[in-house]
């Protein structure tokens, strides 16, 4: 058997779900051809006479999937350090964002931005995931919040998806807040009439999201736009139960969302739709942090229930400045209690699940993209241990 490329003397974290744990692979190899995974086993069990272009020894370094950060604003203009500096005075988000700040600040930068601008500083932010291992990301619009704004948005987020050696998945999230030049029920109908059919046909978005809360949308307004998404072949997701429990993870079950985000309030019942639905959780520790929050979301219950949990970065320039998946996985195991193997599952296997890319990413295994992540380490703790040590030793994305 012959290989492009074949890295041997690795220790391999395949994360298949036929495999305990993380599943572990001590001297191991690895076989890539034409940018897929071809052999990911024991060295002991490569076919006899195997041989590859370029053979790599990796002295037992430890081999990961690439990481996934599957829940990102990334694309936005200016900046929100004053709110910062107000939270830390006293002020909380609700207060911030009535105040005019918050979601809207954004809109205003944003907008003002040209397009160069705003790919040229989301590089910039994607390169530092890109440097810690991160082969896949998710790019939300939502800092537009008028038709042709959300479209450049995407645009942006296709073009740095076609520009750097990175997998972009893009997500429609025009109800993200009611744009103050707008009417409510207008705004609504333009993202229903306008925005998810544009979006859908230039084929610029590749799930539909929004942001269920008092401070937002309701459950029933946004039970109406996603089932324009469903019209449009859209799949969905949700910003839920971050502030409080508004039946954000059942609304996300009742449409079959892919992923139901943040659910620090989220209740029994709603924990038990997204296990019916195989809706995945994604755990935002970055947000929780910045907001100084004290409501946990409900580990012990997905657990109890079987529901996939992802983590993410939720990149963003308000609640969520984080710019490495290394500290949100630390902070996923310090904050909510995630064990060492579910946390790198939560940033591979399971946040591939997230995007709807599980047939494709998140596991070292025959027939995946080759994606990897190799770290001068050997045990997956040390990814989850360290705060501000950055392991990674190389970044393999298609097999480059």
């Amino acid at each position: 058997m012959q290989f492009d490329r074949l890295w041997r003397g690795a220790t391999l974290a395949t994360l298949s779900p036929r495999l305990p744990g993380v599943g572990l692979i001590e001297r191991g190899a690895l076989g890539v051809t034409d940018g897929r995974i071809v052999f990911a086993g024991s060295a002991n069990e490569l076919p006899a006479g195997a041989h590859a272009r370029e053979e790599v020894d990796l002295g037992g370094r430890l081999v990961t999937p690439g990481l996934i950060d599957c829940h990102t604003h990334i694309v936005f203009g200016g900046e929100r350090s004053a709110e910062f500096e107000m939270r830390l005075a006293g002020a909380d988000y609700q207060s911030i964002a009535r105040a005019g700040g918050g979601i809207l600040s954004t809109v205003r930068a944003t907008r003002a931005a040209t397009e160069q601008t705003l790919f040229t500083t989301a590089a910039q932010r994607l390169r530092v995931l890109m440097g810690e291992g991160v082969t896949t990301v998710e790019i939300k619009s939502g800092y537009g919040l008028e038709a042709q704004q959300e479209l450049r948005m995407l645009r942006v987020a296709r073009a740095l998806g076609r520009d750097l050696p990175l997998g972009v998945v893009t997500t429609l999230l025009a109800a993200h807040a009611v744009p103050p030049e707008m009417e409510r029920a207008a705004y609504l109908r333009s993202i229903r009439e306008d925005m998810i059919p544009r979006a859908a046909a230039e084929g610029l978005a590749d799930a539909v999201d929004g942001f269920c809360e008092g401070i937002a949308f309701s459950a029933a307004e946004l039970r109406e736009v996603f089932t324009t998404a469903h019209h449009h072949g859209l799949p969905v997701k949700l910003h839920a139960d971050q502030l409080s429990d508004g039946g954000g993870a059942s609304l996300a079950a009742e449409f079959r969302a892919v992923s139901a985000d943040h659910l620090e309030w989220t209740n029994e019942a709603g924990v038990a739709a997204m296990a019916q639905a195989g809706t995945v959780a994604v755990l935002l520790p970055g947000a929780f942090h910045c907001l100084r929050e004290r409501q946990r979301p409900p580990l012990q219950a997905l657990r109890r229930h079987g529901v996939r949990i992802a983590l993410a970065t939720d990149c963003n320039p308000g609640t969520s400045p984080l710019l490495s998946l290394l500290t949100a996985m630390n902070l996923g195991a310090i904050q909510f209690g995630l064990t060492v193997e579910e946390t790198l599952a939560a940033v591979t296997r399971e946040a591939a699940y997230a995007l709807g890319r599980q047939h494709d990413i998140g596991t070292l295994e025959p027939g995946k993209s080759a994606d990897l992540a190799i770290w001068n380490a050997t045990r997956a703790a040390e990814l989850v241990y360290w705060i501000g040590r950055n392991p990674l030793y190389a970044r393999i994305w298609r097999g480059h």
